[in-house]
This record gives C-alpha cells, structure tokens and sequence, in this order.
C-alpha cells in the first residue's frame, strides 16, 4: 500500500527535492520514522530534530528547508503550509489502507418501508431508520445507529456506531459524526409556575451544513420552535453540548468539553478551547479565539483572543486572594473617599 514520492507530490503539490523514487508506506513522527515513512516539520524548534530523523521523506516549510537543507539525507517536499500537507497525506495512506466495504443493507437493520437509502449506502447491523428519512449516495451507517423519521443524512456522510440521529434533523454532505453522538435531542425549556416545572415542547429540529465532524458523545439539542444551525466547515471534538437554538458559524472549532447554552450566536473562523463555556442569549463575533477553561459571560463583538480563568494557585494563596476580591466593593468604596479627600485637599490649596 506504499506511494512514491514523486506520485505524492503529483497529486498534492507541493515541490520535492531528492530521490522521488523512494516508495513510503505511511507517516510517523520525527522521532520514530524510519527508511519507508514520511515524516514533517511544522514547529520550527524541532529543526535538530529533523536534521537527524531517519525518514525517507520531510515535509517542512521553505523558511525551515533553507536551514536544515543537506543535514537531512532524505528527500524534501517543501509546502508553505506543512501540516496541512500532513493532514491531507494522512487522509491519502487512510483511504488506501481502508478496508472496502461493498454498498448494502445488513439483514438486522429495521428499515421502514417509506424511508429512502441510496443504493450505494452502506447500512450496518442493527440500524434503525424511521419514516420518511433520508440516505444519500455512498453514506455509511455504522451498527447500533438510530436515525429519526424525515431525518436527512446528505452524500458521504459517515455515522460510527451508536449515533442517534432524531427525527426531522439535516446533515449535508461528507459530514462524520463519531460514536455516542446524539443530535436532535430535547433542549432545555422549562416555564416556571409557582414552582412548578412545566416543559416546554421542543418542536425544531437541526440543520447541519456540509463538512462537518462531530465528536464522540457530543450533544446538539434541537431548537425550541427555530432549528439549532451548525454551519458548513464546523469542527467539533468530543463530549461538547450545544445547546437548543444556537447558531454555530461555518469553520469554527472547538475542543472538547465546551458548553454552549441555549439560543447563543458563535461567528464563523472562531476557537474554543478545551472546557470553554459559553452563556445563553451572547452573540461571539467572527474570528474570536477563547482560551481553554474561560467563561464567556458577556457578548465579544470584536475579533482577537479572549481569556477569562484566575491563574492556578497553591490552595492557601487562592484563599488570601479570594477573600480579597470578597473585599474589593468596600475597598472601592474607601478608593473613592480617599480620592474626594484628596481632591478636597488640593483644591485648599490652589486657593
């Protein structure tokens, strides 16, 4: 299942120097490859590294190929955006190494008779489509899953097992949504009477836009009348919960572990990182970057890089520095005194 060199490079670009010959049969880390793999360099600091790696081929960046040139004895492909040429060398090995699986449906699969599967699906064992849904061309479901009546799964979608899809949510095309992931389920909505909980029907549904991964045991509730919109591009990793009403915009990423309350608006190009929190009813602007762990208490309607976490103290010094922050009203409060005092007292004194 190996590839030439020069055959790489036809089909992604990028420009080598060295033996193009040199077949290799998948990708590895600097430190680890060895004489069949290809190897690259996106962190400049790892140039030593590099130089001495026994890999058959490097990617690297040109800024970086001008520094280690020779000292590496393999070949070079040098790409001005290296780690996506990782990434997309990455997707090639996996497409070659797949194992192919011939369209279908698995005898144990419960179908209802008015759903509507592409003869070039491939559907597991023991899935469940409801009525009415939706199968494009070439998607894969995997065993276990569960997909809703009018549910719409577009081409090339690929569902793991056990995702449950509910009734009446969109995917577009070539979208993956890992296992565990359960799209479409009841948001939050509660109306209070005298202290009594009264639910509130959740009657949207979920529009998901193309290109889309969805992660391990992820969780986009559906709207309470509009639908939940997560646009094209979105990049979601595992155990992240996306509250009913929101609106994800297209290319955004985040790590896992976010939560996003109900009915808040996130722009496009934006990142989250791991544990980010974000409250209901906030508009984010596009092209805004949260810090891992922040909470977002208050609409960002400019792009740039937001952090909102207290450093990590030893336990006693957090302690001093909380029941300081307890004191800051009243210590503004003396701040304000003092400054009218001070005032007062200048001003005897001009006269």
């Amino acid at each position: 299942m190996g590839i030439r060199l020069s055959e790489l490079v036809d089909i992604l670009g990028g420009t080598l120097t060295g033996n193009g010959s040199v077949e290799v049969v998948g990708i590895a880390p600097l430190s680890d490859a060895g004489p069949t793999h290809l190897t690259f360099l996106s962190n400049p600091k790892l140039r030593a590294h590099a130089s001495s790696s026994k890999a058959a081929g490097l990617i690297l960046a040109p800024a970086d190929d001008a520094q280690i040139d020779a000292s590496f004895s393999g070949a070079r492909i040098v790409t001005s955006h290296p780690y996506a040429y990782f990434a997309r060398a990455a997707q090639l090995f996996a497409a070659r190494s797949a194992v192919p699986r011939l369209p279908g449906i698995h005898p144990s699969a419960c179908i209802d008779a008015t759903a509507s599967i592409d003869p070039s699906a491939i559907i597991g064992p023991q899935v469940v489509i409801e009525a009415g849904a939706v199968v494009g061309a070439g998607c894969q479901v995997d065993a276990g899953c569960f997909i809703g009546a009018h549910a719409v799964l577009g081409a090339q979608t690929h569902f793991y097992p056990r995702v449950s899809f509910l009734a009446d949510c969109h995917i577009g095309q070539r979208g993956i949504v890992a296992s565990g992931a359960v799209i479409g389920a009841d948001g939050f909505g509660f109306a209070n009477e005298g202290g009594v909980w009264i639910k509130i029907p959740q009657t949207g549904g979920v529009r998901i836009g193309d290109d889309v991964d969805i992660g391990a045991n992820t969780t986009i509730d559906r709207g309470a009348l509009a639908d939940t919109i997560i646009e094209d591009g979105v990049k979601l990793d595992n155990q992240i919960q996306i509250g009913h009403n929101c609106r994800i915009g297209a290319h955004t990423a985040m790590a896992g572990c976010v939560g996003v309350a109900g009915s808040a608006t996130i722009g496009k190009y934006c990142t989250f990182g791991g544990a980010a929190m974000v409250l209901g009813h906030l508009n984010i602007a596009d092209h805004v970057h949260i810090s891992s762990g922040s909470l977002v208490t208050r609409s960002i309607l400019e792009p740039g890089q937001y952090t909102g976490f207290y450093p990590l103290a030893k336990n006693a010094a957090w302690e001093k520095s909380a029941a300081i922050v307890r004191h800051l009203p009243s210590l503004r409060e003396k701040m304000r005194a003092l400054e009218k005092n001070l005032q007062s007292l200048t001003e005897d004194v001009k006269k």
